[in-house]
């Protein structure tokens, strides 16, 4: 994993509906114990979409990981499926496909890194405002 400090959280997620929710208060109470509170709004939002989308397409262990290294937090969800992210054009007026779009507009990069296992999909924000 690219991240090794004293700000370095992990947890495994089982794969049920709840663990998007459960993400969420992961991050939540962590970004809290870091006071990072800040923050918390938008990695909620985006941690939950990469754990929804890791639960409707991949199979296997899942993995949240948090990092804050320098200026940056970085949020990590770990899969078992090494295809990457595909972009796709949504209608306005559909319920899903916007993870994407997410991404590009609240995080500062984003990206999938192939793993041994899988994949890692993760998100970077700074940890100051601009």
């Amino acid at each position: 994993r690219g991240c090794a400090t004293a700000w370095d959280a992990s947890w495994p997620l089982p794969r049920e509906l709840t663990s998007a929710g459960r993400a969420r208060r992961l991050v939540t109470a962590q970004l809290n114990d870091w006071k990072l509170e800040d923050l918390t709004d938008t990695a909620e939002l985006l941690v939950s979409e990469l754990v929804t989308n890791a639960l409707r397409h991949t199979r296997g262990p899942l993995r949240l990981n948090l990092c804050a290294r320098g200026p940056h937090l970085r949020c990590e969800v770990e899969d078992t499926d090494p295809t990457g992210p595909v972009r796709r054009v949504v209608d306005a007026d559909a319920e899903s496909g916007r993870g994407t779009e997410l991404l590009d507009l609240l995080a500062e990069s984003w990206g999938s890194t192939r793993t041994a296992t899988g994949k890692t999909m993760w998100f970077q924000m700074p940890m100051q405002a601009p």
